[in-house]
C-alpha cells in the first residue's frame, strides 16, 4: 500500500533521488526519519545509503547519513560550494594576479578552483585546462578563452571528470601554471580522500612548468587517506590569514613561498 508520498508509485532510483536530496539540503538525515517520509523499513533506507554511499553522494553515519567530510568522505560537491566562501573568493582573487594574458591555465576540479575560474576572464586571451565541469560550463560562454575539456569518467559527486583516463588525457599537455587545492594538509604534505582525483591532480602536476596551491585554512590539520604531494612540490601556496601560528610557522619554514590574503578585504 502507498505511503502518504506515494511510495507505492516510486522507484529506487526515484526514492534514492529523494533521499540524497534531503541529505544534501539538510546536512544530517535520521534513519527513521526516511523511512517514515517514504513509507519504508529501515532496512530498505539503509540499503539506498549504501547505494549512494558508493556512488560518493552521501556518507553513512550512526543512525543516518551526512554529507560532512571525513578521513575516507570528501563531501558533495554542493557542500563544499558552501563552506569557506569567504576565504575561498579570497584566495582565488589573489591567485588572478598571477595569470598573465596569453598563458596557459591548469584548474583541478576543486571548488577553490571554481572560484579562480570566475575571474579568468579578465586574463584574456587565455587558454584553460580543467576537469571540472562547472568550469568547463561557465568557461564556454566566455569570449577570449580558449578551454580544452579532459575526458575520462565522469563523477556526479565530484561533477567531474576523475580517473586513470583522465590522466592520461593530460600526458600530451603542458601548461605555464596550475592552480590545484587540496582536502588536507598534515605534517607538511596534502592529502586527499579520493585515488582517482590523487592520479588527476598528480598528472597536472607534472604538466605545469609553475604550480600553485590554492588552500583555505581550515585545510590544515585535517587528515585524509591519500598522499598527494609535499607542500614543497608547490611553488607557492596561497592561503587566508585565518591560518593559525603553528601551521604558519611551519609553512613558512619550508621551501616555498607563502602568499596570505586577507579575507576582509576581498569582502570589501
Amino acid at each position: 500500500m502507498a505511503g502518504e508520498t506515494g511510495e507505492g508509485e516510486r522507484s529506487p532510483q526515484e526514492r534514492q533521488d529523494d533521499i540524497r536530496e534531503r541529505i544534501l539540503a539538510q546536512g544530517f538525515v535520521r534513519v527513521s526519519e526516511l523511512a517514515a517520509a517514504h513509507a519504508v523499513s529501515t532496512m530498505t533506507i539503509r540499503r539506498d545509503l549504501d547505494v549512494l554511499e558508493e556512488q560518493g553522494w552521501v556518507r553513512k553515519v550512526r543512525g543516518g547519513a551526512t554529507v560532512e567530510p571525513s578521513a575516507f568522505y570528501h563531501g558533495d560537491v554542493r557542500h563544499r560550494m558552501q563552506t569557506m566562501t569567504r576565504e575561498k573568493r579570497a584566495v582565488a582573487a589573489r591567485a588572478v594576479e598571477l595569470v598573465e594574458r596569453g598563458q596557459t591555465v591548469m584548474l583541478d576540479e576543486s571548488t577553490t578552483g571554481f572560484g579562480l575560474a570566475q575571474l579568468l576572464p579578465t586574463r584574456r586571451p587565455v587558454t584553460v585546462i580543467t576537469n571540472f565541469l562547472p568550469s568547463l560550463q561557465l568557461l564556454s560562454r566566455q569570449p577570449g578563452v580558449d578551454l580544452i575539456a579532459l575526458g575520462g569518467s565522469y563523477k556526479p559527486s565530484y561533477d567531474a571528470f576523475l580517473g586513470p583516463g583522465t590522466a592520461d588525457s593530460v600526458g600530451s599537455m603542458t601548461a605555464d601554471l596550475l592552480f590545484a587545492s587540496t582536502t588536507a594538509i598534515t605534517d607538511g604534505a596534502c592529502y586527499h580522500r579520493s585515488q582517482e582525483t590523487i592520479l588527476v591532480k598528480q598528472a597536472l602536476m607534472r604538466a605545469a612548468a609553475r604550480k600553485i596551491l590554492l588552500v583555505d585554512s581550515a585545510k590544515f590539520g585535517r587528515r585524509a587517506v591519500h598522499h598527494l604531494a609535499p607542500l614543497e612540490a608547490f611553488d607557492v601556496v596561497i592561503v587566508d590569514r585565518g591560518l593559525d601560528e603553528t601551521h604558519l610557522a611551519d609553512l613558512r619554514g619550508r621551501d616555498v613561498e607563502v602568499v596570505l590574503v586577507d579575507v576582509d578585504e576581498d569582502e570589501a
